[in-house]
């Protein structure tokens, strides 16, 4: 399934460009060191993980499927003086060179990639020995700001079913917030698990904030832009009334899986 965020690209830019702070450092702390190396950022979206890489000096080269989040990410790479190369193409024909990549990046979009044809594509980019780092984030609070956020989006979906997002949809297991499913899949394109972890973060948002963010998720997408400012304004008004004014504190996770490319058989 395909999701063309490029309707919500200027929602994403602004309410979607954050990354916990713990993330970088956690993969440091692991024996991760990107500095003047090579690295392919698959689904880079607006850049948010891109420029992170820049930062740690990296060689990074993002990959985006959508002229307008590639157009938000240059916007935001000139304010914070990035300069950070984005092939506009899909993740699972990229047109990057073979065996390149020391380091392949996904954040929050594994799930929407055709994961066959992407770990194919992957292992052509790779270099031998080379490592892949699938990253997934989003909220997990059960408050009740997102428990009535949902039902209100809820009731406007056709079916009045809000699904996880692309190929989690009806996943039963999950390992750390990945499907039990994907970790074969690694397993048979000869990516060993070196490792797996997550860790929570809270992120706070004024009424404003918190809609801006809900109007940039997949499920908001579908709708045309009328609709979804339907929505949204719904939501808003909601929350002023059950909350006032106030800031709210969101429990996030973020997910990491870290697999090594498999050196050939050379028996």
């Amino acid at each position: 399934m395909k999701v063309n965020f490029g309707k919500v690209a200027k929602d994403y830019a602004k309410w979607r460009n954050d990354l916990p702070g713990e993330l970088i450092e956690s993969l440091k702390i692991r024996g991760i060191n990107f500095a003047n190396v090579p690295v392919a950022d698959l689904g880079s979206g607006t850049g948010v993980l891109s420029r992170a890489l820049f930062k740690e000096r990296a060689k990074v080269v993002g990959v985006e499927p959508s002229k307008e989040l590639i157009e938000e990410a240059h916007n935001i790479d000139r304010q914070e003086n990035s300069r950070i190369k984005y092939v506009n193409q899909y993740s699972e024909n990229t047109t990057l060179e073979s065996d390149t990549f020391d380091f392949v990046t996904v954040l929050r979009a594994w799930h929407w990639f055709d994961r066959e044809a992407a770990l194919n594509e992957i292992k052509r980019i790779i270099k031998e020995n080379g490592t892949l780092i699938v990253m997934d984030s989003g909220f997990v609070s059960k408050s009740n700001v997102i428990k009535e956020t949902l039902q209100i989006i809820k009731r406007h979906m056709p079916d009045g079913k809000l699904t996880s997002a692309g190929s989690k949809a009806n996943v039963q297991q999950f390992i750390n917030g990945f499907p039990v499913e994907w970790f074969k899949e690694w397993q048979e394109h000869q990516f060993d698990l070196t490792d797996t972890y997550k860790f929570y973060y809270d992120v706070t948002f004024k009424n404003e904030e918190w809609c801006g963010r809900v109007g940039s998720l997949s499920w908001l997408s579908s709708f045309s832009e009328d609709k979804r400012v339907q929505i949204l304004d719904e939501i808003h008004s909601h929350l002023v009334k059950e909350f006032g004014n106030i800031q709210h504190t969101i429990q996030h996770v973020c997910n990491v899986v870290i697999l090594k490319r498999k050196k050939p058989y050379a028996g």
